[in-house]
């Protein structure tokens, strides 16, 4: 059992590589091969969320790296790999003839082994580099067709703004090992305050980036951009519900500190409300579904604030179904229409009545309408709410509505009865179908397993009614031709609360402006540097063309001490070694005179000492006269 969880993330890992390192040579055969690796993986999937193993080995520095399979990673398991499974049978329809299979395939595959990594991982490193390995991942599958510059900016800006808040989970990495030596998950809780209040910063940052939460919002619209399967992974079970499953991942660290609890809390319903609000704003419904994203990441964010983990857990698989559901419903309107714009897209449900009713069960369940899934697990999370802030509670009602606002405008708009009848339908591919019809299925009972709920019936009771409302207006009000006037406000709810235009002058700008200086700085380094050894090499070249370069005055130095050493060889021959010889000469002439007086007579020495002393007498005489 131990081994099958080695393999779980290392299936569709190794799977993907080699579809990746193959690239066109395998287009024909990428999809059955991931369709089959993705079918083992969902069966390796389901065998460890019964089992439960747990697995750990050595990695950097002696640490542990360890993958577990608890309640909470079971559900997540299991729900990754099926949808994953339903969005490749998907893929291989949507995909045109042309398209780097291979290659998409080989990206999808190795994003699903970062996802299940993550979710499965012990400690902070693992899931550290199952985090990333996403991110790098969902920035190719974005960018797949890269020819339109366009998509390339898309896929750097979703980049760019979740490497980002990822910096976060860094941190947190460096304060548990800082603190305690340890990066285990079961362990953060345990740590001293501040280094506990460091760690928890960095996961509430890198969190509410991952799942595309306020400021970080405006990533996800711009990840719209990819394959609509791409869209169906990205924003329903995986990348998004990455953020809010690490909350509840480290719920007991989020209550030892009540003010990270607090702003999770309130970041995710003012998401929940204000991204609400977005998505009605929106005339692309792969805009209008990301929004939507946002706004029911935000119900997660809330519910892993308030405690509320099972009930949190219940409206992530939930919503995995329904989203995903969704954009393959977008995706296949796109595919054989050929447009996503709602206005464009009125009555195309009726057009193809399959397409109409699977989207009818996922808007219905997002709206929150009685009996559908988020109906359930929505009031599970603010039933939890109520239990701990009643304003809290009261926004995320509020939030409720706005979302079957959202969801009631598109149904309303894809099922309108138009005045010119369709002149032909569509025929829907099987492996589009298949997909739709099981997450539809999905969508409308998941719910129906975590009942009862915390909800009390007074609780379901007044949602469901306010959903119900709110739709019957949403019909009442497009049904009547009623347009909502094009003003400031809702230009700017379009336009994602501007989050993408304030991130560029308040982050961007500044940082080019101190690229820019830095460059100025660099350019003014390097030209000071060209011009000083510019200086040298004309003083060098000023030098050698007046023959005193440098090998000039090597060559003068030998001819001078040439010279000198001539000199001093005609000043020795001719002055010193003659005034020795001079010396010598008169020395000998004086010894062979000395030596006269010496003749051995008694008489001579005498008259010798007799002269002397005259001689002295005279000189004395001469002195002292």
């Amino acid at each position: 059992m131990n081994a099958l969880l080695w393999l779980l993330p290392g299936l569709p890992l190794g799977v993907g590589g080699l579809l990746l390192l193959a690239g066109r040579r395998a287009d024909r055969v990428a999809w059955p091969v991931a369709l089959l690796a993705g079918l083992v993986t969902a069966v390796l999937a389901v065998t460890v969320a019964v089992g439960r193993p747990s697995v750990s080995a050595a990695w950097l520095a002696g640490l542990p790296a360890g993958l577990a399979v608890d309640g909470l990673s079971a559900v997540l398991v299991v729900t990754v790999t099926v949808v994953a499974l339903a969005v490749i049978v998907y893929a291989g329809a949507d995909l045109a003839a042309d398209d780097a299979r291979a290659r998409f395939f080989g990206l999808l595959l190795v994003f699903v082994a970062g996802m299940l990594s993550t979710v499965t991982a012990t400690n902070l490193g693992v899931l550290l580099a199952g985090w990333e390995l996403m991110g790098a991942m969902s920035y190719a599958l974005i960018g797949f067709w890269w020819p339109d510059s366009r998509r390339v900016d898309a896929a750097n800006t979703a980049f760019l703004v979740t490497r980002a808040a990822d910096l976060g989970l860094y941190l947190a990495c460096a304060g548990a090992f800082a603190a305690a030596g340890t990066l285990e998950i079961d362990r953060l809780a345990s740590l001293p305050d501040g280094w506990r209040a460091v760690v928890m910063a960095g996961l509430l940052v890198s969190a509410l980036g991952k799942s595309a939460q306020i400021p970080f919002a405006f990533w996800l619209s711009r990840a719209m951009e990819g394959p609509s399967p791409v869209s169906a992974l990205l924003h329903s079970a995986t990348m998004v519900a990455a953020g809010a499953y690490l909350f509840l991942r480290t719920g007991d660290l989020l209550a030892a500190e009540p003010w990270a609890a607090t702003t999770a809390a309130w970041v995710g319903v003012l998401t929940a409300l204000l991204l609400g609000l977005v998505a009605v704003a929106q005339t692309d419904f792969k805009q209008l579904l990301a929004a939507s994203t946002c706004a029911q990441m935000g119900f997660l964010v809330l519910s892993a604030a308030a405690g509320s983990r099972e009930a949190g857990m219940a409206h992530l698989v939930a919503h995995a179904a329904t989203k995903s559901l969704l954009f393959l419903a977008a995706g296949t309107l796109l595919h054989l229409l050929g447009t996503k714009d709602l206005r464009e897209l009125a009555g195309a449900g009726r057009r193809l009545p399959l397409v109409g009713a699977v989207a009818a069960v996922g808007a219905l369940s997002l709206a929150g309408a009685p009996p559908l899934s988020l109906w359930i697990t929505k009031d599970g999370v603010l039933a939890g709410v109520l239990r701990s802030s009643t304003p809290l509670y009261l926004a995320g009602l509020a939030a409720g509505a706005v979302s079957a606002l959202y969801a009631g405008k598109a149904l309303v708009l894809l099922l309108r009865q138009t005045e010119e009848a369709p002149t032909e339908r569509p025929r829907v591919p099987v492996a589009m179908a298949i997909p739709m019809i099981v997450l539809a299925v999905a969508a409308a009972v998941l719910g129906l397993v975590w009942l009862p709920t915390e909800a009390t019936v007074a609780e379901l009771v007044l949602s469901g009614a306010l959903a119900l409302v709110v739709l019957g207006a949403v019909t009442w009000w497009i049904h009547s031709g009623r347009t909502v006037p094009d003003g400031v406000l809702r230009r700017w709810f379009a336009n994602w609360l501007g989050l993408e235009w304030l991130a560029r002058r308040l982050v961007a700008v500044p940082v080019y402006a101190l690229a820019r200086g830095l460059a100025t700085v660099d350019g003014a380094t390097e030209r000071a540097a060209l011009r000083g050894t510019g200086v040298v090499g004309r003083a060098a070249a000023e030098v050698r063309e007046r023959r005193v370069s440098v090998d000039g005055l090597v060559d003068a130095v030998m001819r001078w001490t040439a010279r000198s050493a001539k000199l001093g060889r005609g000043v020795d021959d001719r002055l010193v070694d003659r005034a020795v010889n001079a010396v010598a000469v008169g020395t000998g002439w004086l010894g062979r005179i000395a030596r006269r007086p010496q003749t051995g007579m008694s008489h001579q020495y005498y008259a010798q000492a007799v002269v002397g002393f005259a001689a002295l007498a005279v000189l004395l005489l001469i002195v002292l006269r």
